[in-house]
């Protein structure tokens, strides 16, 4: 795809976020989709294009009474929504559509319209790891932490430290959930999950959303927000199963999509100095960094049971979250 051709519109969150216990999963999607239809100064008659996922296509569709020519439904687990930027940008650049509506929304606390998560005992994860106990994200994630730690001598105490710098970062934020401070001390003491994963060191679970507008360069001077233009995309997937992991200590899938990003957008890891990762469970942040080489992380000091790998100082790293 051409770099540039394709911007952001409008952008909005679910009017309120954390503990919504009076709305259901699809109305948290169409609230965020109707903040970002506002933002950008348009009318669902307007959108001709949606990408979601947790809830599908044709539900969306239907609930805000939209008739879309292109729909995406790729689910991938919470970067999901990141694929439906790319895809979109592919799409209205074939001329499949003009204006491409995202939408994720998940009633994740108060689990009102949300299906419970299962897993289909006869699918590739029901036969071959949950009978062995591996059931979710927060059973997954620790074997190959796990194996991390024990490769590059993290330490639990600069694990836990990753955790409370994201509550510091999470503080600036005025709609954050969580704001108190946290210390290293906290997070080793909370409730243990799986090991080595206690609950402060685990993705928050909560009620909200959030929606873009996407739509052609040349359209998107004419709307009232400044519009962001997208430089470049990649993706890739590696596997269902955490056992099958070509190598617990990176990820396939990020090593594919980094540099086809970098590659479409024309540029080199020094013109990078703003970092946004999904950083759903705490060591996510130090290993995802790492294998993108946008920022060079310092080794931590053995001397130092607080140390952390950390930006340096020429970059900014800005966590976000998923799930």
């Amino acid at each position: 795809m051409r770099k540039n051709a394709v911007a952001v519109v409008g952008a909005a969150e679910t009017t309120e976020l954390g503990v919504i216990p009076n709305m259901s999963q699809i109305q948290l999607h169409a609230d965020a989709a109707l903040n970002a239809i506002a933002d950008a100064g348009l009318k669902l008659s307007d959108i001709d294009g949606i990408a979601t996922a947790v809830e599908t296509p044709q539900q969306i569709a239907h609930y805000l009474g939209i008739t879309p020519t292109w729909v995406d439904g790729t689910s991938v687990g919470g970067c999901s929504f990141m694929l439906h930027v790319r895809h979109a940008a592919a799409a209205i650049e074939a001329g499949l559509c003009k204006t491409v509506l995202i939408t994720h929304a998940e009633s994740g606390k108060s689990m009102i319209g949300k299906l419970p998560r299962s897993t289909a005992p006869d699918s590739l994860n029901g036969q071959f790891e949950s009978p062995f106990g591996v059931y979710g994200p927060p059973s997954m994630f620790p074997i190959p932490v796990l194996r991390y730690m024990k490769t590059y001598g993290i330490t639990h105490e600069q694990i836990a430290m990753v955790a409370v710098v994201q509550r510091e970062w999470a503080a600036k934020n005025p709609r954050a959930t969580m704001k108190a401070p946290i210390t290293v001390e906290d997070v080793l003491n909370s409730r243990m999950i799986a090991y080595p994963f206690r609950i402060l060191q685990c993705c928050l679970v909560t009620d909200g959303g959030g929606a873009l507008i996407l739509t052609s360069a040349d359209r998107a001077k004419d709307f009232p927000r400044k519009p962001v233009y997208i430089l470049g995309t990649g993706e890739s997937v590696e596997t269902p199963m955490v056992s099958q992991m070509e190598t617990f200590n990176s990820s396939r899938a990020f090593k594919v999509a980094g540099p086809l990003a970098f590659k479409e957008a024309g540029i080199a890891h020094k013109d990078v100095d703003h970092l946004m990762i999904y950083d759903a469970f705490a060591h996510l942040r130090s290993m995802a960094s790492a294998i993108s080489a946008s920022c060079r992380t310092r080794k931590p000091a053995s001397s130092s049971p607080t140390a952390t790998p950390a930006p340096a100082a020429s970059c900014r790293s800005t966590p976000t979250a998923a799930d």
